[in-house]
């Protein structure tokens, strides 16, 4: 790893997790610490942080779904320490440890796009972050068709659903999703065939709801709603497609708020974006 006279550069250690979510907090960010465990529990993924005066001022991770595409996220710098060359160190190190990686992928904040810019990467479309801070007027029946729990028997069903929409493999992901949040996973049958899947976690701040993958708009709705059911009176949140605008009025409806926008950004190949029209939900900015 490379340094400079301010800055060590190095991978990240279970130590570092209190002031990594320290400097998530101060973002208002809404990763936990199970999302951080997530991240290091596979060992194909690259977790960084900068060191300044022995302490964490800024981190970086690649979430590898094979040797096909990693996603970065979780970049994060101090607020006092900006402008000092963290960000750009973090960065050209993640994307040096991903030269056999095919495609390279995030969703930018606007303020994070002009360094993504200077670095090469192209941008491809915008998702919106949408959230309902107390969630009472929505949904009173269940869904026309009734979505059930996955469970490890059906898993490798949604998992193949999921890498044909999403255009990679996301096996790690999905399983530990299950297996940390198993009564916040839905998936949707149509003729005993799957069409759609929906997973969600817990979050620092708010009940987050993603991915949802679905062959109609009308299932996406269904998969929404059903997770939805369980989270009455409780914040949440979620990160649509912009194009999915009927789903969005739906959702304005129900007193979702549009907060913030990402810009979904690659490296060097962009093979491996799945099918787009049956993207809804992402699984979180960090996950793609």
């Amino acid at each position: 790893m490379t340094d400079n006279p301010s800055f060590k550069i190095r991978p990240i250690v279970p130590d570092d997790l209190d002031q990594a979510m320290g400097l998530s907090k101060a973002e208002g960010w809404n990763q936990t610490e199970d999302d951080w465990k997530l991240f290091m529990g596979n060992p194909l993924n690259t977790c960084l942080v900068a060191e300044f005066n022995h302490k964490v001022a800024g981190t970086a991770t690649a979430f590898c779904y094979s040797d096909k595409v990693a996603w970065i996220g979780m970049v994060l710098v101090d607020k006092n320490l900006r402008g000092k060359g963290a960000g750009k160190m973090l960065l050209t190190n993640i994307i040096e440890s991903l030269k056999h990686i095919d495609s390279i992928k995030l969703d930018a904040t606007p303020e994070g796009q002009p360094l993504y810019h200077k670095l090469g990467f192209t941008e491809e479309h915008k998702i919106f972050r949408m959230t309902n801070t107390s969630l009472n007027n929505c949904l009173n029946k269940k869904p026309l068709i009734e979505p059930g729990h996955i469970d490890r028997e059906c898993l490798p069903e949604v998992i193949k659903l999921d890498s044909r929409i999403f255009g990679t493999d996301r096996t790690y992901l999905l399983q530990t999703l299950l297996q940390n949040y198993p009564k916040k996973a839905f998936l949707l049958n149509r003729d005993l065939k799957p069409d759609g899947f929906i997973f969600g976690r817990d979050g620092e701040r708010f009940n987050y709801i993603g991915p949802v993958s679905a062959y109609s708009s009308d299932s996406a709705k269904m998969l929404i709603e059903m997770a939805l059911l369980s989270l009455k009176n409780k914040p949440v949140a979620l990160d649509i497609m912009e194009d999915k605008e009927d789903l969005i009025r739906w959702l304005e409806s129900t007193g979702f708020v549009k907060q913030r926008h990402f810009t979904r950004m690659f490296l060097k190949s962009n093979s491996y974006k799945g099918i787009l029209k049956n993207q809804y939900l992402i699984c979180g900015p960090e996950f793609g």
